[in-house]
């Protein structure tokens, strides 16, 4: 059973930045692709960053790119989103999650292709 727990989550005043990290158990987590999404009050859950299992390849979605930064360390079991330049629509629970199927470089964004999900870490933003 892979468990995710993620922390750093807080609040923040607009322009501020936090990092948040997840880190999992068991012993592949360095031989899977990871993902953070997002998800705001009465809206869907929505991808927000990804990483390849080997760090080399990244992908953010528009409305975060420029200012978060996703990277793991594999001898550590953790990925991490560094979130600067925050915005109030920032705000939002935030999960890290691995990706189980799919041709990551297709699919990075595909909530459906991820197995294994975090319980989570708000993230507040106020203007």
């Amino acid at each position: 059973q892979v468990q995710l727990v993620e922390s750093g989550g807080g609040l923040v005043q607009a322009g501020g930045s936090l990092t948040l990290s997840c880190v999992a158990s068991g012993r592949s987590f360095s031989t899977y692709h990871m993902g953070w999404f997002r998800q705001a009050p009465g809206k869907e859950r929505e991808f927000v960053a990804a990483i390849a299992w080997s760090g080399d390849n990244t992908y953010y979605a528009d409305s975060v790119k420029g200012r978060f930064t996703i990277y793991r360390d594999n001898a550590k079991n953790t990925v991490y989103l560094q979130m600067n330049s925050l915005k109030p629509e920032d705000t939002a629970v935030y999960y890290c999650a691995r990706k189980a199927t799919g041709l990551f470089m297709f699919t990075y964004y595909e909530t459906k292709t991820y197995d294994y999900w975090g319980q989570g870490t708000q993230v507040t933003v106020s203007s």
